[in-house]
């Protein structure tokens, strides 16, 4: 354990500065001496530290990593029992109602562990992997304010398209990305959600706005990390998740070759995502 280590560390030292006390003359040169020796110690203590977090956090990543692939599979029965018991005709009112937060709590938990295992692929340094098909983006963002509005029929959501949306991208991937952007809006603001897409040359431009208070500024540089919040959400009865959709947004975008930007005022905060109509 890291206790051993400081522990092996510390009698090392101990145990040299005793036998230098018997044998080494007094004086200026000796102090100075003495000094040189605490200073490597200390080095050489902290690069063992170093290397022991970087140990025991690959470790950690795995395991997290594991944890969640292995949990996709009895998610993925569970949903598909949901969705055979929601087409059953014999089953009641009340039953369907059941099944139904069963179906919506399962999707949830999906999202999560699907965001776990690409931020512990991340932090292992693999690359996400995506696949580039031919996809409208118009499509993909119409799927994913279905898919919000379905989730928070209180949600104000409007969609916006324009130009030609045409392009080879991940779908899978971008629907990802669009969903997070919407649920990060719902949680976190107020009023109305405007979702726009448009075709400028050889790229299209993804804009997810929303009203609200301003994200603060302390809380813009950090804003796309991992595990981080810029403040509590506005909206009650929604879980709060991991801090790691907007890390997410980012990794799509990156492995897109795209990018997101964030811009926050008193008007209220928009997210940008430029992508290339045809990544390399």
């Amino acid at each position: 354990s890291i206790n051993d280590v400081v522990a092996e560390f510390r009698s090392l030292r101990a145990t040299v500065l005793r036998r230098w006390q018997k044998t080494s003359p007094g004086g200026a040169a000796a102090f100075q001496q003495m000094i040189r020796f605490n200073e490597a110690i200390d080095e050489v203590l902290a690069e063992s530290v170093r290397h022991y977090a970087q140990r025991t956090e690959r470790i950690r990543d795995l395991f997290a990593g594991v944890l969640a692939h292995d949990l996709r599979s009895p998610m993925g029965a569970m949903l598909n029992a949901a969705e055979v018991l929601l087409h059953d005709e014999g089953l009641s009112a009340a039953g369907a109602r059941a099944v139904a937060f069963v179906q919506r709590g399962a999707m949830r938990m999906r999202q999560m562990i699907d965001d776990l295992l690409i931020f512990t692929r991340a932090r292992l340094g693999d690359a996400l992997p995506v696949s580039f098909t031919p996809q409208d983006m118009g499509r993909l963002c119409r799927d994913a304010v279905d898919e919000v509005r379905a989730s928070y029929p209180d949600a104000d959501v409007s969609l916006r398209l324009t130009d030609e949306l045409h392009g080879r991208w991940d779908g899978s991937r971008l629907s990802q990305l669009l969903a997070n952007l919407l649920t990060n809006a719902v949680r976190y603001g107020t009023g109305p959600i405007v979702v726009e897409a448009a075709g400028h040359d050889g790229r299209v431009i993804l804009t997810v706005s929303n009203e609200g208070n301003p994200i603060p500024g302390r809380a813009l540089p950090t804003l796309f990390d991992p595990l981080t919040r810029a403040g509590p959400a506005d909206r009650r009865g929604t879980a709060a998740g991991m801090g790691l959709g907007l890390f997410i947004c980012r990794c799509i975008a990156s492995a897109h070759q795209g990018t997101i930007e964030v811009a926050s005022s008193e008007t209220g905060t928009s997210f940008t995502v430029r992508l290339p109509r045809s990544p390399a």
